[in-house]
């Protein structure tokens, strides 16, 4: 597995090479001789993160959770309100 490097300018007028060699390793696009960003293929940004769930997934209620009673008490922190007469 090769990492290719190609400037951003190589990359916008050849998308299509830049595709076909992030299925052999990464592409490092850099901007101004710096790197800025990195292709991979997806199989390849599977592998990195595995098989996450979303955020969306990890913040919903699960569906056997049945209904339950939320009753938050007040807080008293000791704040005073302003005077702004």
């Amino acid at each position: 597995m090769g990492i290719t490097t190609i400037s951003s300018r190589e990359f916008n007028q050849d998308t299509s090479s830049a595709k076909k060699a992030s299925n052999s390793g990464p592409v490092v696009i850099t901007d101004r001789g710096k790197p800025s960003h990195v292709l991979l293929s997806i199989e390849e940004y599977q592998k990195l993160t595995g098989n996450l769930p979303s955020i969306v997934e990890l913040l919903a209620m699960p569906a056997d959770t049945g209904d339950f009673a939320f009753d938050p008490q007040p807080t008293h922190i000791g704040i005073k309100s302003a005077d702004l007469s």
